[in-house]
């Protein structure tokens, strides 16, 4: 497993996680209340200077992590040109990589710890009914963790398949990456029973 938090040192490292994710809660609710093109690329403008504000190295890393965003902005607009609609589909596209974007920055400049202990008092309520909120922390920290890492395997069977194949890969890669995925859900299944489950 991965972190994702950045290793750039930013003045956001040492605000509280909740107030960043509430202060992305509130952007996001902004988001999509603004219906205009132009308040829509304003936005992801403001976004791209935040990335930018902390150096180079922060802005690249950032905006790095959002490349696999390209596909669906390629397909929305396409889709979207068809059905003779592409301010929609620029609107669309405009406002999800802001929020992306911003969910993004939230994570490299929050730690997991912290991000987890906020999620921890927002679920206290629930355990005077009896729900067990470790769970619920857990399995957000392992989504989190493991998004990056199964999409590395995915971009790593890609290219292995292309380095033997003329073609492209298509759906023939989902079988190979769904017994990947199932191989770690073992080994880490397995961990955490060796370390006396939840």
């Amino acid at each position: 497993m991965i972190s994702l938090t950045s290793p750039v040192e930013t003045a956001a490292h040492h605000w509280r996680a909740g107030i960043k994710l509430s202060a992305l809660c509130f952007a996001t609710v902004v988001l999509f209340a603004a219906d205009a093109l132009a308040w829509q690329a304003a936005f992801l403008i403001a976004t791209v200077l935040f990335y930018a504000l902390p150096g180079v190295a922060f802005l690249r890393s950032g905006l790095g992590r959002l490349s696999g965003l390209w596909p669906f902005v390629v397909l929305i607009l396409i889709w979207h040109l068809v059905s003779g609609d592409l301010e929609a589909g620029f609107r669309i596209v405009l406002r999800m990589l802001t929020a992306v974007a911003l969910a993004n920055l939230v994570t490299m400049t929050t730690k997991l710890s912290d991000m987890i202990a906020v999620v921890r008092w927002l679920l206290t309520p629930l355990r005077r009914f009896g729900v067990e909120t470790s769970r619920i922390e857990l399995a957000m920290a392992l989504v989190i963790r493991f998004t990056p890492v199964l999409a590395a395997k995915g971009q790593m069977l890609t290219q292995a398949w292309r380095a033997r194949s003329r073609h492209r890969p298509g759906p023939r890669i989902l079988i190979p990456f769904a017994v990947l995925a199932i191989d770690d859900a073992e080994h880490l299944a397995e961990a955490l029973r060796a370390r006396g489950g939840l």
